[in-house]
């Protein structure tokens, strides 16, 4: 036998050795672990292995979530390897697993699946894992990213252990793994003040859509803002109300609520805030009082000006008890709508009094529609608009981006608390039933929730 031949006898096969789906690797193959990226799985020849959380037709979590193992090649080009490290499971997820969101993302069979498939999951953090040579920092970033740009004014690329967010929708971030065009992601911002502790990745997760939006109602933005020309920082640079003027929300108490009440103290801005009263396990007649009592004073330690429950506020008299005591006659002029049904009703009643203020829908958390008296619209000229803020942010990706660095700037500062969230692990080793029943649970129901779910991934 020549040494030619010799060779090729014994050149592995590549079919062999790259298969498209890969089974989780042995614990003989993975490294070992690093500051900038722990426990992470790879295969021979720099193939990463990842798992997904997929579904192939829409249904409730527990019925159509399964569990896929796909490998993901070297980075090339502009491309991008990411590792997760934290995910939210926000109600937008749930809706669009079964199928009920507004918009739903392309199916596709790239991860090697039998037939085409999704992945869910709009919001997290990641971590990069490896980057092709024209792997750049695209867009708004550069000034606040976690590496300055090379000397010379040299466009910066991304590198190993950079923490990145999503600029698209449907980014499907409910899996350990994924790559991505790095003009889909951007770094995660940092603290001006060099002394900041930078965020967890429980912080940096959760701050694309619940903060955002805050941010971006209070700076008056609706639906009628994503159409047409892009807005600039300029065209938003103050907000929809004055520093000393009141707006009134419900919901108060969601991550949205939470993140409207800390915004608007940062910003001067003064708050009424509706909430569902609590139930009291310990109070034996079921009131509730003390649970809804210390609910107002935790929202009180955020900056909310008054505090009132839905049934506080369906009361005979609110809207005029409020202008009197507490606006002085000047009205409200803005207020945000998170519920629907009576309780939007009763936003708009503290409109009523100011011609032209503006009832700003951004969810519907009791599934009723809004019924609006013909005298709010004839009399009053009260303006109804609705605000989503992924289309918003789509069409203003450097006001959302902006958003995001205010908040990082907040809680930096110790200004801004995270909402409440219950980390859900997620390891190489869990379990394909775990993960689906974690989404499962964040279906809504009738109770209330102690904290929103987010994947935590641990060794992966």
């Amino acid at each position: 036998m020549t040494i030619t031949s010799l060779r090729a006898a014994v050149r592995p096969s590549p079919r062999k050795l790259v298969p498209l789906v890969f089974s989780p690797p042995p614990h003989a193959l993975k490294p070992q672990h690093t500051m900038l990226s722990q426990r992470r799985s790879v295969s021979v020849y720099g193939y990463e292995q990842s798992k997904a959380l997929i579904f192939y037709e829409h249904g409730a979590p527990k019925d159509v979530l399964r569990l896929h193992s796909y490998s993901i090649s070297p980075p090339h080009s502009s491309l991008v390897t990411l590792r997760m490290l934290a995910s939210p499971i926000n109600p937008a997820d749930v809706n669009t697993i079964q199928g009920t969101y507004a918009s739903l993302p392309s199916k596709t069979t790239a991860m090697s699946t039998k037939d085409p498939a999704a992945v869910p999951g709009n919001e997290g953090v990641a971590e990069v894992v490896a980057a092709g040579a024209a792997a750049f920092v695209t867009n708004a970033g550069d000034e606040t990213s976690q590496k300055e740009v090379t000397a010379g004014g040299d466009r910066r690329k991304y590198q190993k252990g950079d923490r990145v967010l999503f600029r698209k929708p449907h980014s499907g971030t409910f899996r350990t793994h994924m790559q991505l065009e790095s003009s889909a992601i951007f770094p995660l911002p940092i603290s001006p003040d060099p002394d900041a502790v930078p965020l967890s990745n429980t912080q940096a997760a959760t701050l694309s859509v619940n903060p955002a939006t805050a941010w971006a109602l209070l700076k008056g933005q609706s639906t009628s803002s994503s159409v047409g020309a892009t807005l600039s920082l300029e065209d938003v640079a103050a907000t929809a109300v004055s520093p000393g003027q009141w707006i009134a929300q419900n919901a108060a108490n969601s991550a949205v609520g939470r993140a409207v009440i800390q915004l608007a103290r940062a910003w001067g801005i003064k708050t009424i805030n509706i909430i569902r009263a609590r139930p009291d396990e310990e109070d034996k007649s079921g009131s509730g009082q003390e649970a809804t009592r210390s609910l107002k004073e935790e929202l009180k330690s955020l900056g909310a000006d008054e505090v009132f429950t839905e049934d506080e506020a369906s009361e005979k008299g609110f809207s005029q008890q409020v202008q009197r005591d507490l606006t002085g006659g000047n009205g409200i002029k803005l207020a945000f709508n998170a519920v629907g049904g009576r309780s939007a009703l009763n936003l708009a009643k503290l409109l009523s009094s100011t011609p032209g203020a503006r009832h700003i829908t951004y969810g519907a958390m009791a599934k009723q529609p809004l019924t609006i008296p013909a005298g709010m619209l004839i009399f009053s000229d009260l303006k109804f608009e609705g605000f989503w803020v992924s289309r918003w942010g789509q069409a203003n990706p450097a006001l959302r981006e902006a958003a995001i660095a205010e908040a990082v700037r907040l809680i930096s500062a110790g200004k801004f608390k995270d909402a409440p969230t219950q980390a859900i692990k997620w390891s190489w080793d869990t379990k394909e039933e775990d993960l689906i029943a974690a989404v499962q649970a964040s279906v809504a129901g009738e109770g209330f929730a102690k904290g929103k779910g987010v994947f935590a991934f641990e060794g992966t």
